[in-house]
């Protein structure tokens, strides 16, 4: 990412960072709070990299000897922390990257900045003592906290920082992103960015994972030939994903856009709002074999499938009730 302005979405946040670059307003501590794929890491990166900047703009201009060391990693006043252990952040790492580094003034810019990814496996001792710091930071440090669970932190450190919440993504925004950036088809981009829920992150993952594009092929040949299948071959359909477990979850969701589409277009009798646009001849047909009651059964039972799942039940016997729930269309098999 060059700018801001290339950031997808995220007007509020941009709009504050810049004021407060236009301003010098700095804080000096930021949470950027949003979940995994959702741009904290990038927005970070961007505000570091401009408060740096030797042109002291709002934008970073990349061209400076200071910007092309950020984007490179190795401006020598920007710190990541670093952790040894992949699921807690210590008390001594904190201490001996930042506490006792911040006293040290920049090497090459007027500022300190210090990046902590994945905040929330600070422990309470490790947040303690970056507390100490935050109650009296040097004029010239500015720490960001990024974070997918913003109550994983202390609420004494969320009091000291400017908490910045990262919204999803329109769906439109994201399509229009991927066909731009994947150079991926509108069907296929539409597909992946209704499946990431705003997550524009995970929505680019997708667009470019064959294992998605697998699951998605496999799920739409069995909602589209279910009536074909028999009682024996649902049971090894369901056998074969409650084995492989990984993609279950991916599995339920495809099922559940899939007949939120049927339900929409039973509804509106329009093809243009469906996720699966180029499946229309099939969305039509089940449209007019399904009643209203079958699709909200089947819709309600892909719910408690995921809820029973999260509990650890039986997932090969769960799967089998609900493909079993889906062959029937929703009401014991009747239809119309």
């Amino acid at each position: 990412m060059q700018s801001f302005a290339d950031i997808i979405g995220q007007a509020s946040i941009k709009e504050h960072l810049r004021k407060s670059l236009q301003t010098g307003k700095i804080s000096h501590a930021y949470i950027f709070y949003g979940e995994k794929g959702s741009g904290k890491k990038t927005l970070a990166d961007l505000f570091a990299r401009a408060l740096q900047c030797e042109s002291g703009e709002a934008e970073p201009c990349n061209q400076c000897i200071s910007c092309k060391q950020a984007m490179n990693r190795n401006q020598p006043d920007i710190i990541y922390l670093q952790h040894e252990k992949p699921n807690v952040i210590s008390v001594d790492e904190i201490r001996r990257q930042i506490n006792n580094d911040i006293g040290i003034k920049p090497y090459s810019s007027e500022r300190k900045i210090y990046i902590i990814d994945e905040a929330e496996k600070m422990n309470v001792q490790a947040q303690n003592a970056l507390l100490k710091t935050l109650e009296e930071p040097p004029a010239y440090a500015t720490i960001l906290l990024l974070t997918t669970n913003l109550e994983a932190m202390l609420q004494t450190i969320r009091s000291r920082c400017v908490t910045l919440t990262i919204k999803p993504i329109a769906d439109t925004e994201i399509q229009r992103y991927l066909m731009r950036e994947v150079q991926i088809p509108d069907y296929k981009a539409g597909i992946c960015a209704a499946f990431a829920r705003g997550n524009v992150g995970r929505a680019r993952e997708l667009a470019v994972s064959a294992e998605f594009e697998e699951l998605k092929e496999e799920t739409l040949q069995l909602v589209q030939r279910l009536s074909e299948k028999s009682l024996s071959d649902l049971a090894a359909v369901a056998k074969s994903k409650a084995e492989k477990g990984s993609n279950t979850e991916g599995f339920l969701e495809l099922i559940q856009m899939w007949y939120r589409d049927v339900l929409m277009y039973k509804s509106t009798g329009s093809g243009q709002v469906l996720i699966f646009s180029e499946e229309l001849p099939s969305i039509k047909k089940l449209a007019h074999q399904l009643t209203y009651e079958g699709l909200n059964r089947i819709l309600e039972t892909v719910e408690v499938t995921r809820t029973r799942l999260a509990g650890n039940v039986n997932a090969e016997l769960t799967l089998e009730w609900l493909l079993l729930v889906m062959h029937s269309g929703g009401n014991g098999g009747s239809r119309g």
